[in-house]
């Protein structure tokens, strides 16, 4: 297990020229009270601000502290729990950041480089394995997807020591030192293979007796291009969680074809929670909440064939081929520039 810690730079750090704090800047001055206040599912503000998280999480500790500062998370506290284990596709990453009051802890898990994905999802173990879910007025087994069970196992305990530090008033960060207050709010979050650790693990705290002071301080679950993580009893099983049904919100960007693995022939897999797809328009574009999820892609032709499409824009030749998916629509920056409110800065402030 490799862990990494830091505090995140000061305003006065990141703007040693400038005030410290002008019109967008940090982009959410009251990023803490707007996260503990937040009550809509989802939360536009919050959708961004767990998107751009999500989307820095490729990076390293000190650079996803950095931009949370800048999004509002001042002297923010960042811990890193990672595990490599190449042989047996573990390649899990796993962020927490806590605002410097200790009332909000953001856990975040990095997902796999979007030109890597859909190699990474076809060669992964995708065979189930099999957990205990005592769903309401049906406490059976449940098949999930093997490979993100053992990425979400491979850094859960290190997460849960944090956040029971974080609980107890003191720092996720291995030091511990004590903080002003204890954690009010959590959010889970992460792009592609990170949004399928992030809902793995909501149910976990969410259905486990002992992670109840855990769950308790569980505010939302967003996710961006994230894949089926379960099979289709395993998401009729967490929809009848009210929390995993209203407040699990999975983000598609237009044509995204993540959301759509593993296929068929990996065997039958189905999403849960809420669903908001972007539509893109002439305007801009919308997002539209989904009443019936995306369903799988019916073979692999399609996964094999839509990376052409990201290589032609790649190389700037016209795209007229008319693929119903598209690898192209996983990048996090779409999920970025559709997800940004009217008016707010982005992370650099332009």
């Amino acid at each position: 297990m490799k862990l990494d810690d830091c505090t995140a730079p000061s305003y006065a750090d990141l703007r040693p020229l400038k005030p410290t704090v002008t019109d967008g800047f940090p982009v959410y001055p009251d990023l803490v009270d707007t996260l503990v206040s937040a009550n809509l599912y989802p939360d536009p503000d919050v959708s961004y601000v767990l998107a751009v998280c999500s989307a820095y999480a490729y990076a390293d500790a000190q650079t996803v502290a950095m931009i949370m500062a800048r999004m509002g998370l001042e002297d923010n506290n960042c811990l890193m729990a990672a595990e490599s284990v190449d042989v047996m596709f573990i390649t899990s990453t796993a962020y927490l950041l806590q605002s410097k009051d200790g009332r909000v802890v953001i856990l975040c898990y990095r997902g796999t480089a979007p030109v890597d994905v859909i190699t990474w999802l076809t060669d992964l173990e995708v065979d189930p394995v099999k957990i205990q879910m005592p769903a309401p007025g049906s406490p059976h087994e449940y098949d999930v997807h093997a490979g993100f069970y053992r990425n979400v196992l491979a850094t859960r305990y290190a997460i849960e020591g944090a956040l029971t530090r974080a609980i107890e008033g003191r720092s996720v960060r291995p030091s511990g030192e004590t903080m002003p207050g204890g954690m009010e709010a959590l959010f889970i979050t992460g792009h592609s293979l990170g949004g399928a650790s992030a809902a793995l693990l909501a149910t976990m705290i969410l259905t486990e007796p002992e992670l109840e002071p855990i769950a308790r301080r569980l505010r939302a679950v967003y996710t961006y291009g994230q894949p089926m993580i379960g099979s289709p009893q395993f998401a009729k099983a967490c929809n009848k969680h009210e929390f995993l049904h209203e407040k699990l919100i999975r983000h598609i960007y237009a044509s995204d074809i993540v959301p759509q693995v593993p296929p068929v022939e990996s065997g039958p897999f189905a999403h849960f929670g809420a669903e908001y797809q972007f539509k893109p328009s002439g305007d801009g574009g919308t997002w539209r909440h989904n009443k019936h999820p995306r369903k799988q892609l019916r073979n692999l032709v399609e996964i094999f064939t839509t990376p052409l499409s990201f290589l032609a824009k790649q190389i700037r030749v016209t795209r007229d081929i008319p693929f119903h998916a598209s690898i192209n629509d996983h990048l996090p920056q779409y999920y970025l520039d559709a997800l940004k409110p009217e008016g707010v800065r982005s992370e650099y402030g332009t």
